[in-house]
């Protein structure tokens, strides 16, 4: 059995005059990223490894709920790959993911999420807000063979 978890990224601030990667969190989006780690703690808990886009809202966003859950750091991946708003490249991604890894937390950006969740499950959203996230259980055990999973959203 795989599971991968699907997180958006929390509330950035565009009050910044910054390129797009550097644009930091909200200090509405660090409470929403607190509140959610609690809620939907089981989502992260026993995760494998912990991928996120180099973008400093969702690697900010990982940080966060990793410090609030207290997962160990050494769990964490940071990714140029997932730095991308393309649901191509993060299927794509999925599928070439280590075999060795059963639970599988993934942390970046919309309209890619949005649509990898449609892809890889029956969930048919239409928006994915900001750290909002889903679970999907798939029955096989090989990232590459995956098809459609069994859904658990959390906004």
């Amino acid at each position: 059995m795989k599971e991968l978890v699907v997180l958006r990224h929390a509330k950035s601030n565009r009050a910044y005059f910054v390129e797009d990667i550097h644009r930091p969190l909200s200090m509405e989006g660090i409470e929403r990223i607190k509140k959610v780690s609690h809620k939907k703690s089981d989502f992260f808990k026993k995760a494998d490894v912990i991928i996120s886009s180099p973008a400093n809202r969702a690697l900010h966003t990982t940080i966060i709920m990793m410090n609030e859950l207290n997962i160990d750091f050494d769990q964490l991946v940071v990714d140029q790959d997932l730095y991308t708003f393309s649901s191509t490249k993060v299927i794509d991604y999925v599928y070439a993911l280590n075999e060795q890894w059963n639970k599988v937390v993934l942390v970046g950006h919309n309209p890619a999420f949005m649509e990898t969740i449609n892809h890889f499950s029956d969930a048919g959203i239409n928006h994915l807000r900001t750290a909002g996230l889903a679970k999907i259980t798939f029955d096989g055990d090989q990232w590459s063979a995956i098809y459609k999973g069994e859904i658990l959203m959390g906004q």
